[in-house]
């Protein structure tokens, strides 16, 4: 029984193994998100710090904090004013292309890779669609004055935050974006396929879920305190 357990104690620490049955590249991809959550964190944490440090909206009050119903009223191709709404179209469409994610993990599980190629076309889809949206957000502001330095609405702190922090996370829905398509292209030659697994889309898929995830918090912070 020793020298079967003094084997079993070599074997494991040789090498050429993955702990927990996970792989390497997995296990750096959660070193990366978990890396990245700090970040997020301290720039929300920041962001809070500074809000409680100004008083609740007040109207011609440029040193209250501003009301996101009325910085965040207009509609594209229209002069409309819908509190809130555009920005929930831009949440719904980046949730719907978490769950369109979650089913080409599923269909690279299968080795589907039909299946693959049509759920990563619509995940792409739905991270242009909210990059897209969110650069028509910005352009929208910066004509109505608000800048780095600059809020009509408020509080100055107030712009340079939003464009800080949604454009960090915009940034990282682009590299998402950027990272998909580089996968469908893989897919669509046959490149997983031949490899017998699709791995690199399920770690695609852990950073892409992050990004969701941080865009609750990010909705939560600007859009709805």
């Amino acid at each position: 029984m020793e020298a079967v357990a003094k084997t079993n104690a070599k074997e494991l620490w040789d090498g050429g193994d993955s702990p927990f049955r996970v792989s390497y590249g997995k296990v750096m991809m959660w070193y990366f998100l978990i890396s990245d959550t700090f970040t997020f964190a301290g720039l929300l944490i920041s962001y809070g710090a500074i809000r409680m440090s100004h008083p609740a909206h007040v109207e011609g009050n440029l040193h209250s904090w501003p009301d996101p119903n009325e910085v965040f009223s207009s509609l594209p191709f229209t002069h409309a004013h819908v509190p809130l709404a555009f920005v929930t179209f831009m949440t719904f469409t980046l949730i719907f292309s978490s769950v369109t994610m979650v089913r080409a993990v599923q269909e690279g599980h299968e080795m589907n890779r039909k299946g693959v190629l049509f759920w990563m076309f619509l995940t792409i889809l739905g991270g242009l669609t909210f990059v897209g949206s969110q650069a028509f957000e910005w352009s929208h502001l910066i004509e109505e004055g608000q800048t780095l330095v600059h809020n009509p609405f408020g509080a100055a702190s107030f712009g340079a935050l939003f464009f800080l922090i949604t454009g960090f996370h915009g940034f990282h829905v682009s590299v998402g974006v950027c990272l998909n398509t580089w996968a469908f292209i893989q897919t669509y030659r046959g490149v997983f396929q031949r490899r017998g697994h699709y791995e690199m889309i399920e770690k695609l898929g852990l950073y892409w879920h992050f990004v969701d995830l941080v865009w609750v918090f990010v909705f939560l912070a600007f859009y709805l305190l």
